[in-house]
């Protein structure tokens, strides 16, 4: 017993394992394991490596939607044997994503661990370069930024830092 799709290739039900489909292939815990060590591995380094990079989208964000893309690619593209695998893994990862979330908000000295502190590059109409540096920012780069935020030239910045999200603020002299 065949179905038909409207180009006329013949698609068997019957061929469908639908007990391979959905039975784990891998054992339980082994995939929860497997996602949490993923999830912390990758959010290390988003946290510590690539903050310059992420603009105004926040680090668990970046690194749900990328392992989550990766984790259901597998299970789509047939890299497990049963979709049951992808959704494990996937619950895992939103699961630590959520967790994050929560003991972020409800822990102040959490927060001080998975969002890094705003970086301060300017100082008094003043570069600092060593923290420039620390972050491979050049200063046509931090020109340009300044320029974006309606200032033309240091003398006019109190205050300018890479904020934990990679955007930038400047805090204008008074004077």
């Amino acid at each position: 017993m065949g179905m038909s799709d409207c180009q006329g290739v013949s698609v068997s039900v019957e061929r469908v394992d639908w007990n391979e489909l959905f039975q784990l292939s891998l054992p339980f815990w082994e995939l929860i394991i497997r996602g949490s060590a993923m999830y912390w591995f990758l959010f290390l380094i988003f946290r510590f490596i690539v903050r310059r990079e992420m603009g105004s989208v926040g680090i668990a964000d970046i690194l749900i939607l990328v392992i989550i893309a990766d984790a259901s690619q597998n299970a789509f593209s047939g890299e497990y044997r049963s979709v049951t695998d992808g959704m494990v893994l996937v619950s895992v990862l939103v699961g630590w994503n959520y967790l994050l979330n929560w003991i972020n908000f409800h822990v102040p000295a959490f927060r001080r661990f998975s969002d890094p502190s705003p970086l301060l590059l300017v100082r008094d109409g003043r570069l600092i370069r060593h923290n420039m540096r620390a972050e491979h920012i050049t200063e046509e780069e931090l020109l340009a930024k300044m320029r974006e935020q309606g200032v033309r030239s240091l003398k006019s910045v109190k205050r300018m830092y890479m904020e934990s999200d990679g955007s930038f603020s400047v805090i204008k002299n008074t004077k």
